[in-house]
């Protein structure tokens, strides 16, 4: 029972943590299998759910590096987010703490992966830190759910109820969050401490 629970829990994050938008936090697969099985939830759920999770936000990095970055980014918006990347990689040991101290919170990783992916930086600057921070909030929650779970009795529909107006406009905004993400003038940002969107390239006429 618990490899099956340990196979399928695999699958189902790794899928979810793929998905690039409206899909439920990894966080309440653990709830629910908390209070669904809080005899099995110990620290390998934890430590596979977090590597599922990392395996998934790398393949969703990846894809964003090489599928949007290489055909869908312009040159002059590559050369933008290049001024980002520029800045991360003289600060690496504060990006790792930031990305770590973020890790360890119940937020939504899916947009900060696609973001991070557009830079083309070294994926384990974010991906070590995911782990360490997965497999700690992971542990939490399931733990957690699981001490609940002893004392009252939840419904399944509450425990994976997820999908609503709210849950919906929050991932609109994020997606909304990295297209400004490639708008802003990054370099313009750093060098004269003032934001402006990427100016609009003018179309020069066609000779006749």
């Amino acid at each position: 029972m618990s490899n099956t629970l340990l196979l399928l829990l695999f699958l189902l994050v790794f899928l979810l943590n793929v998905i690039p938008a409206f899909a439920p936090p990894t966080w309440m697969v653990f709830s629910f299998l908390g209070f669904r099985f809080p005899d099995h939830m110990g620290v390998d759920f934890a430590l596979v759910g977090a590597l599922a999770a990392t395996l998934g936000r790398f393949t969703l990095a990846k894809g964003s590096q090489l599928l949007v970055r290489q055909h869908w980014l312009s040159e002059e918006a590559r050369q933008n987010v290049d001024a980002i990347k520029e800045q991360l990689s003289q600060r690496k040991k504060l990006t790792f703490g930031l990305l770590l101290f973020y890790a360890f919170t119940p937020l939504p990783s899916n947009y900060l992966f696609i973001a991070y992916g557009l830079t083309a930086m070294e994926l384990k600057l974010i991906t070590i830190p995911f782990f360490i921070g997965r497999s700690v909030s992971y542990s939490f929650w399931g733990f957690t759910a699981s001490t609940v779970a002893r004392r009252i009795t939840l419904e399944d529909t509450e425990a994976l109820s997820y999908l609503g107006v709210y849950f919906i406009a929050s991932q609109v905004l994020l997606l909304s969050i990295v297209y400004a993400f490639t708008r802003i003038d990054w370099r313009f940002l750093v060098t004269e401490k003032k934001l402006r969107w990427i100016p609009r390239s003018k179309k020069v006429p066609a000779k006749l």
